[in-house]
């Protein structure tokens, strides 16, 4: 039987775009639809593809000091979020925002300001990658002071003797987040109030088991995504700790056809920043090689 009738293709259905990203997209597209010169605080998702198809259709992409030089339009504040300093400088600008934070990360960002106004004294501590636009959003409703751990072996560094918030960056792994909650647990003074709070996001969390499920389908995962993003590193990590032939890549032309050799099942996934069409595209490509196209 040919290599071209063996291969079976299937595309993750779990995989995709987040419901944040979604919306954020959808703001964007409706907004050039009409025609407007529109801006976009930071990349609209951290995937390449995306942000390129976009930008063809009109979106101009920006960052902070730029945006502090820009009066009179219109800026689009993507799904990850925005510290009170982005909104201050918008409004002297005349700067119209559309906002298209992700309901879940503006909650979070919500209970955060809450906490530190009650007690701004306390240590709100964020588990989150450090200057991730999402963290520096949450950060920035504790006027800066909240302390953000990366991994575990930085827990060491609270104080343990002071009243801790815990809470996380929504895209987190889930089981490390138990881990820092019982080291700091197991490391309180019986003085202090220690108080976690999950805020990961379940949409995002339940990607881990269905991606390592599907991993373990396929002779072959390649796995789609943008290397900056990193809900993508996260699943990238979780599909090669199940299955050891995944190979992360961000276009179709990044696939090399060696891979393919005696392989029968190819798995393609992605992150919650890969758009369904790059994941097709991929695909398409594979097809289109073997079929001598």
């Amino acid at each position: 039987m040919s290599v071209e009738t063996m291969l079976n293709i299937e595309i993750d259905s779990g995989s995709g775009f987040c419901f944040g990203v979604t919306t954020a997209i959808k703001k964007a597209e409706e907004e050039l639809q009409a025609g407007q010169t529109l801006y976009c605080l930071g990349d609209i998702v951290h995937n390449g593809m995306e942000v390129e198809r976009l930008s063809t259709n009109g979106l101009v992409t920006i960052n902070h000091d730029e945006l502090r030089q820009l009066h009179n339009v219109k800026v689009l504040l993507r799904a990850h979020g925005e510290p009170p300093e982005t909104y201050e400088i918008a409004k002297k600008n005349n700067i119209e925002i559309i906002d298209a934070t992700c309901p879940v990360v503006l909650a979070l960002q919500r209970r955060i300001k809450k906490q530190f106004d009650s007690n701004p004294d306390a240590q709100i501590v964020i588990f989150g990658k450090n200057g991730h636009a999402e963290v520096l959003g949450l950060v920035g409703q504790t006027r800066n002071r909240a302390i953000v751990i990366e991994h575990l072996d930085e827990v060491e560094k609270l104080d343990f003797s002071r009243d801790i918030y815990l809470y996380s960056q929504t895209t987190k792994s889930l089981d490390e987040f138990h881990q820092i909650i019982d080291y700091i647990q197991s490391h309180m003074s019986p003085t202090a109030q220690f108080r976690s709070f999950d805020t990961i996001c379940r949409q995002v969390a339940n990607r881990m088991p269905n991606i390592a499920s599907f991993a373990v389908k396929h002779d072959l995962v390649l796995f789609v995504s943008g290397r900056k993003s990193s809900n993508g590193k996260v699943l990238f990590n979780e599909c090669k700790s199940i299955n050891a032939n995944c190979h992360q890549i961000e276009r179709a032309n990044e696939i090399d056809m060696k891979w393919l050799n005696e392989v029968e099942s190819v798995g393609i996934c992605g992150a919650t920043s890969t758009p369904k069409w790059l994941m097709e595209e991929c695909r398409d490509w594979i097809m289109a090689r073997m079929s001598g196209v």
